[in-house]
């Protein structure tokens, strides 16, 4: 069985002190967690960084063994060609989350790149948008 790869960007290292009146408290480990158990025995491969460039390589490994992709790509979501360009190339269903709801925020939020190519796209439902997505595309990978 090919994993899953949840994917994060930039500043989610942060959950649970950055802006909770935005985000939450809920931490990054325990979102892990919560895809973890979602998933049951489907294997998840976790990842988080700052650097576009590390998530680039992520995908591309999705790309080479990957069942699906869950992302939030953060910031890089409004203005990463090369996140956009890496997506393009994998062949599986992907669901890009978003903890807040972007369309609720300042304009800057409202068009994100990676929309244009996710097969479903999570917003507003806070981190337990992550097991809703897990379980999305345990059922879209199965289709």
């Amino acid at each position: 069985m090919k994993p899953i790869y949840v994917i994060n960007g930039p500043n989610l290292n942060r959950l649970g002190k950055r802006e909770p009146e935005i985000y939450g408290t809920t931490t990054l480990d325990e979102i892990e967690a919560m895809c973890r158990e979602a998933a049951g025995a489907w294997p998840i491969r976790f990842h988080q960084s700052n650097a576009e460039h590390e998530i680039v390589d992520w995908i591309h490994g999705a790309i080479d063994d990957g069942a699906g992709i869950l992302i939030n790509p953060a910031g890089l979501s409004f203005r990463s060609i090369p996140v956009l360009d890496a997506l393009k190339m994998f062949p599986g269903p992907i669901v890009e989350l978003h903890i807040s709801n972007i369309h609720r925020r300042e304009a800057i939020y409202h068009h994100s790149l990676v929309s244009t190519v996710a097969t479903a796209v999570i917003a507003g439902l806070g981190p337990r948008g992550y097991p809703t997505a897990v379980k999305s595309l345990i059922e879209l990978i199965g289709q």
